[in-house]
């Protein structure tokens, strides 16, 4: 077979048909289950000013550093955006949402780009969903956001999870907390990793989510920040922890588990699953209640999360979960001859206008081929139709599943398939 001539990008893969069916199975669940908590859908160009990311993200995280896929035209600097809080965020402040009254309860689905290696799970094109509740700053939001990310895991079958929470606090307990982190961290500087040094003086909580195996020792003996907290931030989250409770969802408390972007605070929660192996993580997120003011937007608090689509896909895999059912169509119309293929085609709007899926050859086949075809399209029935079937005004309809066959018009056809 000779080589493509073009193919996709190192990172990015196409979804074939057979895929797409999974992916739209899977939408379809967390557009209807978000519909029942009462969340919106919310869509955002892929595209966003480099600014806003690098506002939103943090000019030393890893994202804005060496992972993101940026561009110039004329004097604007655009990215494709690596993740969906911030542009959701810009949505909010720059369309006036918050004049709608009330907390925004918004959902989205969709593609995200990070110019990083690819690896299992993740592509430099993956796709993610997640909510977003802005203008609450109520533990119930927390909760809710929480509740509704477990729920579309255990809906779809996925119920081996952990969920890890933790809590960063205010502004003011947070800065405590870094001060303590560095002064646990100084002495063995020269012994972290060189991420982890860079991270030391602007982004010391982010030393924390540190893989490299020089660090664990550090980060193991670290003060935890639970013991930093203020009253007011220790009281948020004891009411978290109390409406879980209430709700029944198990949770483990995880006090290294954090967010270091500077306008993420009080609750962080990530879910993990064993069946996803090392990379365990299937969703994260937190309160993050500065960062509408740090766009542009009057001081606003919100809470939400993002959970990756493909890791999604790969726990259904390993659990062996089947994600929607296999294509079928209700009616493959055979035809024998050329009058008998111009009536097919007329009788298929008739079909379809009566809610059932039907097809027919494209290529002039042979009859034996057409019922191989339909076969291969996984029909249900197959209507036969010649010149006699055309002249007695009965069709046969065969069921492709039992073999049975009956003669009928059209009519009672349509009657039969509805």
């Amino acid at each position: 077979m000779a080589q493509p001539k073009y193919t996709t990008h190192l990172g990015m893969v196409d979804i074939l048909p057979d895929d797409v069916r999974k992916w739209q199975y899977l939408e379809n669940l967390i557009r209807e289950e978000a519909e029942k908590f009462n969340l919106e859908e919310i869509r955002t160009p892929i595209m966003e000013q480099t600014e806003l990311i690098v506002r939103g993200l943090g000019q030393l995280t890893d994202i804005v550093s060496k992972e993101i896929f940026s561009f110039s035209r004329g004097e604007d600097n655009y990215v494709l955006r690596p993740e969906l809080t911030a542009p959701v965020v810009r949505s909010y402040v720059e369309n006036h949402l918050d004049q709608r009254g009330g907390s925004q309860k918004l959902y989205y689905i969709g593609p995200m780009f990070r110019a990083e290696r690819p690896q299992k799970g993740r592509q430099r094109q993956f796709h993610q969903f997640g909510a977003e509740v802005i203008g609450s700053d109520d533990p119930v939001a927390d909760v809710e956001v929480i509740a509704f990310m477990i729920h579309i895991y255990n809906k779809v079958g996925i119920k081996n999870t952990t969920l890890k929470l933790n809590s960063i606090g205010d502004p003011e307990s947070r800065e405590k907390y870094k001060e303590a982190l560095k002064s646990h961290l100084k002495p063995n500087f020269d012994k972290l990793s060189e991420v982890s040094q860079k991270r030391y003086e602007n982004n010391p909580l982010r030393i924390l989510d540190s893989k490299e195996e020089e660090d664990q020792p550090f980060i193991e003996s670290a003060p935890v920040i639970t013991d930093y907290l203020s009253e007011e931030s220790l009281a948020h989250y004891n009411k978290v922890k109390e409406y879980l409770q209430d709700l029944d969802i198990e949770f483990e408390e995880d006090p290294y588990l954090v967010r270091g972007m500077d306008y993420y605070t009080q609750t962080a929660f990530e879910l993990i699953s064993p069946d996803l192996g090392a990379q365990d993580a299937l969703a994260g997120g937190g309160r993050y209640d500065l960062l509408v003011e740090e766009i542009g937007g009057q001081p606003t608090p919100a809470v939400g999360f993002a959970a990756g689509m493909e890791r999604l896909m790969i726990a259904c895999e390993e659990l062996d979960i089947q994600l929607g059912t296999a294509k079928e169509v209700d009616v493959y119309v055979v035809t024998l001859g050329d009058e008998a293929r111009k009536w097919g085609l007329k009788q298929l709007p008739l079909l379809r206008s009566n809610n059932l899926s039907a097809t027919m050859d494209y290529m002039g086949r042979s009859m034996k081929a057409q019922m191989k075809d339909a076969n291969r399209e996984n029909a249900r029935y197959t209507l036969i139709v010649g010149s006699n079937e055309l002249k007695e005004g009965k069709f046969t309809l065969r069921n492709m599943k039992e073999s049975e066959e009956q003669s009928l018009s059209l009519e009672e056809i349509i009657e039969k398939l509805k």
